[in-house]
């Protein structure tokens, strides 16, 4: 199907996806959602991604791969890990042909959300202390 407007939400995202990749799309979903069942889904510069703070992790469908983009600081991370796959500053190729990585996928969302929610009690301390100035 043919989709040329912004999807409203991950179902819709993924249901406008090619039949071949949707299974893959909602396997990665459900990873993510198993490793911070807390965050909220949202659609973010046109891609399924998950939010608490901040967004942690986004990910989209493409002609070979599946996109899984965890920010920098999630690539960096885990790059030792990430031979086999190709990769850049932000993101990570899952190829199509191959199972998706479980095992890692859980640790880098879980990575980010603790990175996330160290950010935000940062940000908060940094607040409170201009108050009491």
């Amino acid at each position: 199907m043919k989709y040329t407007g912004v999807a409203k939400n991950i179902d819709s995202y993924i249901d406008t996806q090619p039949e071949s990749i949707q299974d893959k799309l909602i396997e990665l979903r459900k990873i993510i959602k198993d490793a911070v069942p807390k965050a909220e889904e949202v659609i973010s510069y046109m891609m399924p991604a998950f939010k608490q703070h901040g967004v942690l992790v986004y990910f989209a469908g493409c002609q070979t791969h599946i996109g899984f983009y965890p920010t920098p600081s999630g690539v960096k991370a885990f790059e030792k890990e990430l031979t086999g796959y190709k990769y850049s500053k932000g993101a990570i190729q899952f190829p199509l042909d191959k199972p998706l990585p479980v095992g890692l996928v859980k640790k880098i969302v879980k990575y980010r959300a603790k990175e996330d929610k160290e950010a935000a009690q940062l940000k908060t301390s940094l607040k409170k202390l201009k108050t009491q100035k």
